[in-house]
């Protein structure tokens, strides 16, 4: 039976990554396991669009959100007696949790079965594909 002590978790404010933030949670707590969460701001959603203040604009909303997002992570985790150690990344979703994991060597990875956007789903592939895909860590997916 495997044992994790380090374990990441992807947020984007979604029901599934809700769901995959309390997943984790009981994990964490089942082994004593210190808890990373993840928010990537997608930086590629803005690649195609002429630099300007409106796309300053967006990239400012979406890392309020993702702060916000954090911070009700964080204070949940810690109402359940779990550590939590937030970080904030900017770039592909997937990518940023593969290299977020093996930076901090993690043992276990959770991800929601969808976030928030089924237009970037089509468009690149789920975020939770492409970690099961990509990773060599266990990657646990919480189906909504």
């Amino acid at each position: 039976m495997p044992v994790f002590s380090n374990i990441l978790v992807a947020v984007d404010g979604s029901d599934a990554s809700q769901r995959a933030l309390i997943r984790a949670v009981e994990e964490a707590k089942v082994w004593n396991a210190r808890l990373h969460i993840i928010y990537t701001v997608e930086t590629g959603l803005f690649s195609s669009l002429p630099a300007d203040s409106t796309v300053e604009i967006m990239y400012r909303v979406l890392e309020t959100e993702g702060n916000t997002v954090l911070e009700k992570a964080k204070k949940y985790a810690t109402e359940k007696g779990v550590t939590a150690i937030t970080h904030i990344q900017q770039g592909h979703a997937a990518s940023e949790i593969v290299s977020l994991a093996e930076k901090e060597k993690a043992d276990l990875i959770v991800v929601g079965s969808h976030g928030k956007s089924q237009a970037d789903r089509l468009l690149i592939g789920s975020v939770s594909a492409h970690v099961v895909n990509h990773s060599r860590i266990t990657t646990m997916v919480v189906r909504s």
